[in-house]
């Protein structure tokens, strides 16, 4: 159902609120490149300090701009099944295509709690769910057993898997079948990733280089594995450098190297980039011939 390159989309603030103007540049700039898909209001959206309303205006104006040309997965988790699926309703609503949905955090649910969270979106609301494994921030992990229960539901149609754990690929293809979609979130993985038997990666570094990640894609998903390696080293460093601070203080000083005047603001408690990191992103971009 996706595949390639998918950006989990930086939002811009200016002033203090969220700059649609901005931000609507940057979708269509993202699909001229060769992105695949989007997903707005993800963490890299800085998503927990978007208002309900704010959230509704990213979700609406990035279905706007795509207008159909690639499908648009709107970030919709929270630790609160109730408030995720408010905002997959709004989601549907405004016209996306599937809802990415972050196993629930902080509260550190049991599988069994974890199962039950996805079963209640399903029933909720039949907007397709990619679910989000990122253990490293949620504390919690869904593990191969609980997401293959979980992909039995109709409506859960992948996983965005940012483990770290390539054995998970083979793992959840056999646990979930051929046609679960598995997506990297991890863009230093991504090569092995597609080779363990991924489609994809949900990209924070095609957010500042959405041509090259684009292509790394293509070349893994066309079997031309030594192009896409030679890629993948091309884009090594400045994907290390996205998370040289706190993510997406670096994306964001990136894409204002690569688009001059892209709104530099982020919300607290996040702050912009260091000095350090800020010599980690002009290398990796200097490595990529950006």
């Amino acid at each position: 159902m996706f595949s390639g390159s998918i950006p989990a989309l930086v939002t811009p603030f200016t002033a203090g609120e969220v700059d649609l103007a901005a931000f609507r540049d940057l979708v269509d700039w993202q699909i001229a490149e060769g992105s695949s898909g989007l997903v707005p209001c993800g963490t890299t959206g800085e998503v927990p300090t978007l208002s309900d309303e704010e959230h509704a205006a990213v979700v609406g104006a990035t279905v706007e701009v795509a207008n159909g040309r690639v499908p648009v997965i709107a970030g919709c988790g929270s630790y609160s099944t109730a408030s995720s699926l408010r905002r997959m309703k709004v989601a549907k609503e405004l016209g996306a295509d599937a809802a990415l949905v972050v196993v629930p955090y902080y509260n550190k649910p049991s599988q069994a709690g974890i199962a039950a969270h996805f079963r209640a979106l399903a029933e909720g609301c039949d907007l397709p769910i990619v679910v989000y494994n990122v253990p490293a921030r949620t504390v919690a992990d869904i593990s191969v057993e609980t997401l293959a229960e979980v992909a039995t539901l109709p409506s859960v149609v992948g996983i965005k898997d940012a483990t770290g754990n390539l054995a998970r690929v083979t793992a959840q293809r056999l646990t979930c079948g051929e046609d679960f979609c598995q997506l990297s979130g991890n863009d230093d993985m991504a090569l092995g990733f597609n080779a363990m038997g991924g489609v994809g990666c949900i990209s924070v570094t095609a957010n500042v280089a959405p041509r090259l990640c684009a292509d790394l894609q293509a070349a893994t998903l066309e079997g031309r594995w030594d192009e896409a390696r030679t890629l993948a080293d091309r884009l090594y460093l400045l994907s290390d450098a996205m998370f040289a601070d706190a993510s997406p203080g670096p994306a964001k000083y990136a894409l204002g190297k690569v688009r001059p005047g892209f709104p530099q603001e982020l919300r607290l408690p996040l702050l912009p980039a260091s000095e350090a990191a800020r010599a980690k992103v002009d290398a990796g971009l200097k490595a990529a011939g950006l």
